[in-house]
């Protein structure tokens, strides 16, 4: 992996989810540490590092909210950033050229929801020719309940079943360290 060839993208890590009923901050400081290890890491080697907002119709990620802003401790300016109007980066971003235009052919992604969001664009990066790294470790999910089942399902357990599915499939799987002994080789 080139640093040269490679972008961090760190998804939807904004104010509007901590207005949901669902926030917990559980598992916010081992994902901080990790974003945040893995970010200072990429731009000590010259990594684009690109943040990607959700912009909805309703609530907390409506633009005038107030709430489509980073949350407080990612403080680093990006070298560019996307408002998104569907579960992945690219539909409706202009991700996908800015990235070709830079010689970007390989994707570190990071940010919120694990399942959700970094999930659909790993699956479509991977879809339009990107080498992608799923980096579980920087994501971050809350438990969920099957509707039909009413079981709780634990972010452990979400995270578990994205890695299954993305695994060889979509992308490689990475830890922080992985990933920064990468760029520095």
């Amino acid at each position: 992996m080139s640093a040269s060839t490679t972008a961090l993208v760190i998804i939807d890590v904004q104010e509007s989810f901590r207005q949901m009923p669902f926030w917990s901050e559980t598992d916010v400081p081992a994902f901080q540490d990790a974003l945040l290890r893995l970010e200072a890491g990429c731009r000590a080697q010259g990594v684009p590092v690109v943040h990607i907002f959700h912009v909805g119709q309703a609530g907390a990620f409506r633009q005038e909210s107030g709430f489509v802003k980073p949350l407080p401790w990612l403080t680093g300016a990006p070298d560019v950033r996307f408002d998104k109007h569907t579960h992945n980066a690219f539909t409706d971003t202009g991700l996908d050229l800015w990235l070709r235009r830079k010689g970007v052919n390989k994707l570190l992604i990071t940010g919120i929801r694990t399942e959700q969001c970094c999930e659909t664009t790993t699956r479509v990066g991977s879809d339009l020719g990107y080498a992608v790294d799923f980096v579980t470790e920087a994501t971050l999910t809350f438990p969920m309940t099957h509707a039909g089942s009413g079981r709780t399902y634990s972010t452990q357990e979400i995270k578990a079943h994205t890695e299954l599915v993305l695994q060889d499939r979509f992308a490689r799987l990475v830890d922080v360290d992985t990933c920064l002994a990468g760029l520095a080789a």
